[in-house]
């Protein structure tokens, strides 16, 4: 074990836009003590591994961290390039205590707080919140023959565009039979990324549900808010909208207009060169993209964490019952609503000071 370099009286686990609005929060309550440790070469948390031609599916307004607005975009909807700028600048206007690039390998309670074993030493802290995210943890389905499929299989969180050719995972896609797979937003946007390029086919489990053009991000996120009020309360009638549904940005609009925003039903099995569909028809493919979301990157904190017999950890908003001191914030939906989006972690980071307020009366 190595020896303690610091002790704080928080630290955050990853620099992210949850990690930003944790600490945000955190000095607005007084809180002076905070050091925030990223396993990133810079600013942007997961953002920096996202494609080149994403965009959110939310206008800038709808885009924003706590204590500052999200710049004027050159369009509608904010590109990924945008939203590095805007985080690094959040970060820059707020000078936060940030230590990177630092890999915390594991999160330990011991009886005065805890300790972080981390690349750069150990660490120990009072309160440590995990704002680690999803991307680390990319979630590949079970699908039969995949083992013995010889083409390339990438997930969402490492596709880096049509045409990068920087190293032989992310070589492009020129004139390559693709298949992406996954019926959101990601999944979506990827494939009209890659229709002027490859010979490409969109896959999804169920007929994927797109918006109307004048309907952006801002309405899911209003009529999730109210489904999970109306659950909460018991009401027998919920939105049918979700974060799910599609949001039809520029590049959807335009492939719907040429006629090619079409979906395909989920092909049966993988060959050793391509895929089974439904009807028994074999096609040779030569990448295969799953947009199918991530799993929490939980693992540094596995010696604090209690998990219930149905899969859960105990929570109450972001703070772990079973470890007084530890928090959760940016994962989705269960630690906090909407909290793995830049406009909702504001909200599920104001719950860690209203912890407090009511540990202390």
């Amino acid at each position: 074990m190595f020896a303690v370099m610091e002790r704080h009286s928080w630290i955050i686990v990853g620099a992210g836009q949850a990690g930003l609005a944790v600490a945000y929060t955190l000095r607005r309550a007084g809180i002076a003590d905070v050091v925030l440790l990223d396993a990133e070469q810079g600013p942007g948390g997961a953002w920096r591994h996202t494609w080149p031609s994403l965009v959110l599916f939310s206008p800038r307004e709808a885009s924003t961290l706590p204590g500052m607005f999200f710049p004027p975009t050159k369009d509608l909807y904010p590109t990924r390039d945008e939203a590095l700028s805007y985080l690094a600048s959040y970060e820059q206007r707020y000078g936060f205590d940030i230590r990177r690039p630092v890999n915390v390998v594991s999160v330990a309670p011991i009886n005065d707080g805890f300790r972080l074993e981390t690349s750069e030493g150990a660490f120990e802290a009072d309160h440590v919140v995990g704002c680690t995210g999803t991307w680390s943890e990319p979630v590949l389905p079970n699908i039969d023959g995949i083992d013995s499929y010889t083409g390339r299989i990438l997930h969402s969180g490492h596709y880096g565009g049509p045409g990068d050719d920087q190293n032989e995972s992310q070589r492009g896609f020129q004139n390559h039979r693709v298949i992406v797979v996954g019926g959101g937003n990601s999944g979506a946007q990827i494939f009209a990324d890659l229709d002027a390029v490859a010979h490409v086919t969109w896959c999804v489990r169920e007929p994927p549900t797109f918006l109307p053009d004048d309907v952006d991000g801002r309405v899911l996120f209003d009529a999730a808010s109210l489904k999970r009020k109306a659950i909460e309360s018991g009401s027998a009638t919920t939105p049918t909208s979700t974060l799910g549904d599609i949001v039809m940005v520029p590049s959807l609009r335009a492939l719907r207009d040429r006629g090619r925003l079409h979906h395909t039903m989920m092909f049966e099995r993988f060959t050793a060169t391509g895929v089974i569909w439904s009807d028994g028809t074999e096609e040779h493919v030569d990448d295969v993209i799953f947009a199918t979301g991530f799993r929490p990157a939980l693992r540094p904190f596995a010696p604090c964490l209690t998990i219930t017999e149905d899969g859960r950890i105990p929570l109450r908003n972001s703070a772990v019952v079973n470890c007084p001191g530890l928090y959760l914030v940016g994962y989705g939906n269960w630690t906090g609503y909407a909290s793995a989006t830049l406009i909702g972690v504001g909200m599920a980071a104001k719950t860690i000071v209203s912890d407090l307020d009511t540990s202390r009366s």
